[in-house]
């Protein structure tokens, strides 16, 4: 049964969120800590696994559109996690670039105190994780509340650059570290767009309503 088939691909892309949620923590962590061995197991294995995933779970939706000829919503869940599947990769990616800038970091003295970075990390991950659960739930009102976070994240990605550019104007040397700094913030920055654009989804699906690039009316 087509139900059957699409309970089994949210399942799929609950696990395959999840894992990319966790490369994400594992970059940050990486490079808060300084541990080389975390990020290059992202760069490798993780960055693999992540992409072998992608390639199972849309080989799986276009099977069971294949097979079972879905119609109406259920079609368009099927196309759904077939664009969240391929976002997740894409977000796997930003981590893989995350852990090849904290490598880069991590080896030379820190341009200043990472606060605002790590508290970009929580809430892209957070709003990663809920956006799932909101597709999965069909839970219009949760979507919403995700897609109002992105101005939070967006405030401290040009607070981030603010500081960055302060630096690098004042101390030339620290221009090439604090490039890298700016380059993970755009990776997290990019991660909360992903998660937004997945609720922008479920709000789509469960009001036929498009909110995008209406957040700030919200």
């Amino acid at each position: 049964m087509i139900e059957q088939e699409i309970n089994k691909l949210k399942e799929n892309i609950v696990g395959y969120a999840s894992f990319a949620a966790k490369m994400i923590e594992e970059s940050i962590a990486g490079l808060l800590e300084k541990d080389e061995s975390l990020l290059q197991k992202v760069i490798t294995e993780s960055e693999t696994k992540a992409n072998n995933l992608e390639i199972e779970i849309d080989e799986e939706c276009v099977q069971a559109i294949a097979k079972y000829e879905p119609k109406a919503k259920n079609l368009r869940t099927v196309l759904m996690i077939m664009q969240i599947n391929n976002d997740l990769e894409r977000i796997g990616d930003e981590a893989v670039n995350v852990a090849e800038s904290a490598l880069f970091l991590i080896k030379r003295p820190a341009v200043k105190k990472l606060i605002d970075i790590p508290r970009m990390a929580d809430i892209s991950i957070g709003m990663l994780k809920d956006s799932i659960t909101a597709f999965i739930n069909s839970n219009a009102s949760l979507a919403r509340e995700i897609c109002v976070r992105d101005n939070l994240v967006d405030d401290l990605r040009d607070q981030v650059a603010r500081e960055l550019i302060t630096y690098m104007i004042s101390d030339a040397s620290t221009i090439e570290r604090a490039l890298h700094l700016m380059r993970i913030a755009r990776s997290l920055e990019r991660v909360a767009d992903l998660s937004t654009n997945f609720c922008e989804d479920v709000v789509f699906m469960a009001e036929g309503k498009i909110i995008k690039h209406h957040h700030d009316e919200e």
